[in-house]
């Protein structure tokens, strides 16, 4: 069973958060689909999507970048938590955990955040640090560190570092800063790099992944490993030897079958050789798309997702719909055909 921690909220309600493992693998960044016209949750095509990127082993995060959490407010990011969870409880993957983005404005609101999510029923929050006043923060590495420890402090459910400089004015965590968080923070539980700097996620690893610092710097809850995360798909296989703990990353909502056999082969290939060959085709295919795929945005990644499996939509204003020229390019590019080709391979393979 889930681990369960009680743990009194700053309102003064009681949180009683449940905690499943995270493991190393494969994680998306789950798209969040609006009705036409009015623009309210589609809460049908959420169980839709939740459900087939799980069975394909690929666990949930939700109110991220590509499920443009900016444009939802709190009523709606515990909606969707509370789907989210029902549909996976529904389907019989109450082991599958569900990380909540919950970063804002303020340190005051993240915390907030965290609270509600665990009661929601997530089981992680990944927080970025907002750009509003970037100006002042990227430089000021004591308010960055004091940002996610009173967060992970106050937070009934442990916390993900993101670290996304295209998202937050710029600012761009060091190896150093991350690791002294990992340090002095037991309740953190990994870091997202959608930095895309691979030297960064192996110096980091070269700390956190060797075996000492489990004991050296134990985690609050002894479930909740610091693993350090990819933000995209196309070094997944140099991560892997880096001694790396996967992805979370928006292809994999296009192609979750594909991405975690790339994974789960790349981590084979360490103790046999033999499949090397195989995880770096895999990871040609795959590096190619993203290149391709991630140029198109929230918008493109949907246009995608209704071309492939009948549900996906448009963004919420003011952020504008992909054109449909541009879709029909996207759609037929190289790169994206070869994808889908080896999704329906990898989907065979699996079954």
């Amino acid at each position: 069973m889930p681990a369960t921690n009680g743990v009194n909220g700053t309102n003064g309600h009681h949180v009683e958060a449940v905690v499943r493992p995270l493991k190393p693998g494969i994680y998306a960044p789950i798209p969040t689909f609006f009705l036409p016209e009015s623009e309210d949750l589609d809460l049908p095509s959420l169980e839709a999507h939740v459900l087939r990127c799980a069975n394909a082993g690929v666990g949930p995060l939700l109110a991220g970048s590509m499920g443009e959490a900016i444009h939802l407010s709190h009523a709606e990011r515990v909606t969707i938590i509370q789907t989210t969870r029902k549909a996976l409880d529904g389907a019989g993957l109450t082991h599958v955990p569900i990380i909540a983005g919950v970063g804002a404005g303020s340190t005051r609101e993240s915390i907030e955040l965290t609270l509600e999510a665990a009661k929601a029923g997530a089981d992680y929050g990944i927080a970025i640090a907002s750009g509003y006043f970037a100006g002042v923060l990227a430089n000021h590495r004591a308010a960055l560190k004091e940002f996610w420890r009173e967060l992970s402090e106050k937070s009934p459910i442990p916390i993900i570092l993101y670290n996304y400089p295209g998202a937050s004015g710029g600012i761009n965590l060091d190896s150093d800063l991350v690791v002294e968080i990992a340090q002095e923070c037991p309740n953190t539980a990994g870091i997202k790099l959608t930095c895309g700097e691979v030297g960064k996620l192996t110096r980091i690893c070269a700390t956190v992944s060797d075996p000492s610092f489990a004991s050296a710097y134990p985690r609050k809850n002894k479930n909740v490993p610091f693993l350090v995360l990819g933000g995209f798909t196309d070094f997944i296989l140099p991560s892997t030897y880096a001694n790396g703990h996967g992805a979370i990353t928006g292809l994999a909502n296009v192609a979750p079958n594909a991405i975690a056999r790339l994974f789960t082969v790349s981590e084979a290939s360490r103790s046999d050789l033999s499949l090397l060959a195989e995880a770096q085709r895999l990871q040609g295919i795959i590096a190619r798309a993203d290149f391709t795929i991630a140029k198109a945005g929230i918008s493109g990644t949907k246009a995608l997702l209704e071309r492939l499996y009948g549900y996906g939509g448009v963004p919420r204003r003011p952020l504008p719909p992909i054109a449909p020229e541009a879709a029909e390019a996207l759609w037929e590019h190289s790169h994206t055909r070869d994808l889908v080709a080896l999704e329906r391979e990898s989907a065979g393979k699996a079954k």
